[in-house]
């Protein structure tokens, strides 16, 4: 996690060094303070890496003399098909559409249909206990 926490922590410097250079040179204010905003996002995000970071084991990924063979093994489970993404996205279009022309049901129902998918997504693979 400290290559990751490096990346963002350098991304965060870049924006803002950019809303400072941007705020003097454009005078315009929006842009200058959607850059700060943008960089303090990846302030929070770079922050996060950094504290998980102190708290786990290194990774083979930030030892600089790892071989590969460091990262064999097995990296968890992927499903091999499911189609819960796609209602997913679709049931997002949907809520996305209803927010852009701010219909209260049917953000309503978009809200409901975006929920069903995330759950069926989560819950795709827990079966419970079996009565075997």
């Amino acid at each position: 996690m400290k290559v990751e926490s490096k990346i963002f922590n350098y991304i965060t410097i870049f924006f803002f060094l950019s809303a400072i250079v941007y705020g003097v040179w454009a005078k315009e204010p929006v842009g200058t303070v959607a850059l700060i905003l943008v960089g303090g996002l990846s302030l929070i995000i770079g922050s996060y890496f950094s504290f998980v970071a102190r708290r786990i084991e290194d990774r083979p990924e930030d030892n600089p003399d790892a071989e590969i063979s460091d990262g064999a093994g097995e990296l968890g489970f992927f499903s091999p098909g499911s189609y819960w993404p796609v209602g997913l996205a679709a049931s997002a279009a949907f809520a996305g559409l209803a927010l852009a022309f701010f219909h209260v049901w049917m953000i309503v129902i978009a809200v409901g249909f975006v929920l069903i998918m995330v759950a069926g997504l989560v819950f795709e693979y827990h079966t419970g206990q079996s009565d075997h």
